[in-house]
């Protein structure tokens, strides 16, 4: 029977979905709320799903309320796919969050790279080094968004023991060539710009991508995988030009609009995760509101009518 953390390696050249956080009327995490769209998302194939990732709002969220999700999530997912959960923050945040989600049965841990205006490459190492401790054997996976720290960084940060992965979420594919080069074979390294950037990143070695859009539509979320994956690049663009509409109502006001957009089409769908916290934009202008209820219709996934991933 395969290991949680082989499962975790065997799913990361998958696609990693990154959940919203749902919220109630009176602000409080609704984690109940997000049932429907895991249930989905599992049945469409999608490998692995991610609590407090950046599409879940994790710095809109308490260190508290983050251990609030990853415990239901790991709950609701019932052990289908590995559960990898992001951790942050302050060094003791990010240690509490790795041991609570080690408690709550998630199969990795994602570490957000410290948005810390004061970050020493070498302070990025030890940062790492001690959520590793902190997770007790589960694997990590880099989330990195900034690759100004240098590549002698990136190389020694995936030598830290437990470092199982990198999501490469700086648009830079030539870097993450090189990148790839310098590391150890077994290190998987997946497109963190979602669906839009994959190809790039495929044509140079990634593996896999992350994913907002599979809270809204993870079916097309998996046929642009395995377009990728059979080495497609024509239907795999074709596919991203179907949905690329989202992902530019999503890069509005500074990306601003990532979540909102996510949120807003899952409230047009029937599953109403609720509303952004500030910094996010909310609620959606009536221009960007219009848009996305066009698009959604289009793509047939409006309340009450059935989606077609391809």
């Amino acid at each position: 029977m395969a290991s949680s953390n082989d499962r975790v390696l065997a799913a990361l050249p998958g696609i990693s979905g990154i959940l919203v956080t749902p919220f109630d009327s009176e602000d409080r995490v609704a984690p109940a709320k997000l049932r429907p769209v895991i249930d989905r998302a599992v049945k469409a194939g999608v490998h692995i799903l991610t609590a407090n990732g950046n599409t879940g709002e994790f710095y809109g969220l308490t260190t508290a309320e983050a251990e609030t999700m990853v415990h239901a999530v790991a709950e609701m997912v019932e052990g289908r796919v590995p559960v990898v959960a992001g951790v942050g923050r302050s060094i003791g945040d990010a240690v509490a969050l790795a041991r609570a989600s080690r408690a709550a049965g998630a199969s990795a841990l994602m570490v957000h790279q410290p948005p810390d205006p004061f970050v020493a490459p070498r302070g990025v190492v030890s940062y790492v080094q001690r959520v590793a401790e902190a997770g007790d054997g589960l694997p990590l996976v880099l989330y990195l968004r900034n690759d100004g720290i240098g590549l002698d960084a990136i190389e020694k940060l995936c030598a830290v023991p437990g470092v199982a992965g990198v999501k490469w979420a700086a648009p830079s594919p030539l870097k993450l060539a090189e990148a790839i080069r310098r590391a150890d074979p077994s290190t998987v390294w997946v497109g963190g710009l979602a669906e839009v950037w994959a190809p790039p990143f495929t044509a140079v070695g990634a593996r896999g991508f992350t994913s907002g859009l599979i809270n809204v539509w993870p079916e097309h979320s998996v046929a642009i995988h395995s377009a990728l994956a059979a080495g497609d690049y024509a239907r795999a663009n074709e596919l991203i030009a179907t949905m690329s509409a989202f992902e530019e109502l999503r890069a509005e006001e500074g990306n601003g609009t990532n979540v909102s957009v996510v949120k807003a089409a899952l409230a047009l769908m029937g599953q109403d995760c609720g509303h952004v916290r500030p910094p996010g934009a909310w609620p959606l202008t009536d221009r960007q509101a219009t848009l996305l209820q066009q698009r959604l219709g289009e793509w047939g996934l409006l309340a009450g009518r059935q989606a077609n991933a391809a």
